[in-house]
């Protein structure tokens, strides 16, 4: 079954505005007219001071400027592949397609509740909205209860249910040692800067880390279920490793303190991730 009508504009649609919202990013420079504030912490906090962002640290400037460049040479390419792959009716590409969207999604609904209000506020809430809606269409597009007999029998299931356990784990206790030496409320937890919560640590807490952890559980037990999110969490983790392999660059590259751990823990990540993909997809049985 190819993809439907909707899912495909709705793809279309988020290409082009990712396109508009990551080009402006990467060429606007437009000065700020202030270019330091002080947190409710009463810390000191660096703007970048240029751009789209300039009201943004300089920390999350250049975070947003490497998943800019990341969604602009990797991500919608890989949507566009995804859609051409879909189309000719292979399982394959609707999983790309689905794990792609995941993508889109979470950067998007990062960028709509974490990044300082700019010109581009609606064309954030709009690749929000429509990248869950595609994903809603895309899953969809894949007969799920089929899924089990669509791989090899000599899929590693063992290795890569631990391998999500892993991920989940990793982001758990990475995050958690960030977030509970501020719980007492004296300090302010680390990476806040001028900004009101912790908006990518919510949102891998609330859904990345619960959902790589059911996904393992449910494709332990060969479940319908299990194959699908597997699938999506993993093509999804791969793309945003990129991307923050990418804003760790960029962040040492501003003189931006960067946690050892995570200059070690991630690019880790992304080699396990990127190996559990090929593997995965070297493992989906051609339908007839």
């Amino acid at each position: 079954m190819k993809i439907s009508k909707p899912l495909f504009i709705l793809s279309v649609l988020i290409i082009l505005l990712a396109a508009v919202a990551t080009i402006t990013g990467l060429v606007s420079d437009k000065p700020a007219e202030v270019t330091e504030v002080t947190s409710v912490f009463g810390e000191r906090i660096s703007l970048y001071g240029k751009g789209i962002y300039r009201y943004d640290s300089v920390s999350m400037a250049a975070q947003a400027i490497a998943a800019d460049v990341v969604t602009l040479g990797v991500g919608i390419p890989l949507l566009i592949i995804a859609l051409v792959w879909s189309n000719k009716e292979a399982l394959g590409g609707k999983l790309l397609l689905t794990g792609t969207l995941g993508y889109f999604l979470y950067t998007y609904a990062s960028m709509t509740f974490l990044a300082f209000y700019n010109q581009l506020f609606l064309v954030y809430v709009a690749l929000f909205s429509l990248s869950l809606f595609a994903l809603v269409l895309a899953f969809q597009q894949v007969k799920i209860d089929e899924l089990p007999q669509r791989f090899s029998i000599s899929l590693p299931v063992k290795w890569i249910s631990g391998s999500l356990i892993f991920i989940g784990a990793m982001l758990l206790f990475m995050w958690m040692g960030r977030i509970v030496p501020s719980l007492n409320g004296k300090v302010a937890p680390f990476g806040l800067d001028h900004y009101n919560t912790l908006v990518i640590q919510a949102l891998d807490l609330g859904l990345i880390v619960p959902l790589a952890i059911l996904s393992a559980v449910l494709l332990l037990r060969k479940k319908p279920w299990g194959f699908m999110l597997s699938a999506v969490i993993l093509i999804k983790g791969l793309t945003l490793s990129l991307a923050i392999i990418a804003m760790i660059i960029a962040q040492v590259g501003a003189g931006v303190t960067v946690s050892p751990v995570e200059v070690v823990v991630f690019p880790l990540f992304a080699a396990l991730v990127f190996w559990m993909v090929v593997i995965l997809f070297k493992n989906i049985i051609p339908s007839e």
